[in-house]
Formats: C-alpha cells, structure tokens, sequence
C-alpha cells in the first residue's frame, strides 16, 4: 500500500522532505483513552504512518511515545482501511529523525 506524503513545512531541506519505512512499536492515545500498543510503519520529520488504530478519532489530539524519545503530539490526517496518517504538532528535528531511523536499525530505509 503506498501513501502521499504529509506536507512539509520545511520544503527547503532536502532532508526534511525524506519519509523512511520503519517497524517499531510504539504506544498510542487519544484523549483519555488507554495507550494502545502500534506499529510505526512509516515516518519523516512532519509525520507518520501507523498499520492500525481501532476507534480512531481525527477531531481528538494523538499522543505518540516512541521508544528513547519523549512523548510527542500528533494530529490525525487520514486513515484508509487499518491504517492512520499523522502530522507531528511540530517537526521532528533531523537529529531525532535519524535517532528513529538509528533505532529501527536495517528496516528503517529512506524513500
């Protein structure tokens, strides 16, 4: 399944404009919902995909904490079958983006 990207804020930077294909698990929430535990699939420095989110809300703020990293916020921006498209509040900066890449080891690969 292949998806647009999430547009970038910081067109300028060829980096910025890069989205990696990545398998980490990650936990999710919304609101006052339980975390639920998700595969990070896809991600750049303005947002992520992830394989599946039950009861998705795209009115309500997601919460995002991926592992070594401190929770971030995230806005839902589409969902097609099971699988849910984010834009990070802010973006991420290249030095997290790679420490992501650096952690999903040989599955995170550039597109």
């Amino acid at each position: 399944m292949r998806h647009e990207s999430i547009p970038i804020e910081a067109a300028g930077s060829r980096a910025a404009a890069q989205r990696a294909e990545v398998s980490l698990l990650c936990e999710v929430r919304q609101g006052f919902d339980p975390w639920r535990l998700v595969r990070l699939e896809d991600i750049s420095q303005s947002g992520f995909r992830i394989a599946w989110l039950p009861d998705a809300n795209q009115v309500k703020p997601l919460r995002i904490r991926i592992p070594g990293l401190q929770m971030l916020t995230a806005k839902i921006r589409w969902q097609e079958g099971k699988a849910v498209g984010c834009e990070f509040a802010e973006p991420l900066h290249i030095a997290v983006f790679e420490h992501i890449l650096q952690q999903a080891g040989s599955a995170g690969r550039l597109r």
